[in-house]
């Protein structure tokens, strides 16, 4: 058998849409990589045999272009998930920022009206001094 025919066959027996079902299933990565190599095991010693080494090459860099591949998508990833947490800050900020804007209009009340009753308090204590300074003056 040709390698063109054997990869061919090896490619229709990859189903990516049944790979992503079985990841979907809760099978490891591991689990469906041996499924696969015990499915096809006739095929991949022929491939196997019939590889020269500038195939084995090809293969080495379809192997770098994968992991690139997956480094891409991890990336994309982590990406997400940094956008999705600044959202979840910028979410927890404006929560907290009406909470604090409520205590401080409370403080700011609470002072106004307290600051008041001083202002009045102390205009009053001054003038009894200055009252009871006269009586005794």
């Amino acid at each position: 058998m040709s390698i063109s025919k054997i990869l061919n066959s090896l490619e229709k027996s990859w189903e990516r849409d049944d790979i992503l079902l079985n990841i979907k299933k809760g099978l490891g990565t591991d689990e469906i990589v041996n499924e696969f190599l015990i499915k096809n095991e006739r095929q991949i010693k022929e491939l196997n045999a019939l590889l020269r080494p500038e195939d084995i090459d090809l293969l080495n860099q379809v192997e770098q272009l994968s992991t690139c591949e997956s480094k891409l998508i991890s990336e994309i990833k982590n990406l997400n998930y940094l956008k999705n947490n600044e959202n979840y800050h910028i979410l927890n900020q404006k929560m907290i920022v009406p909470s604090n804007r409520v205590f401080f209009n409370k403080i700011s009340s609470f002072m106004i009206n307290w600051s008041n009753k001083a202002v009045v308090i102390t205009l009053l204590t001054i003038s009894a001094i200055a009252l009871s300074k006269q009586a005794w003056a």
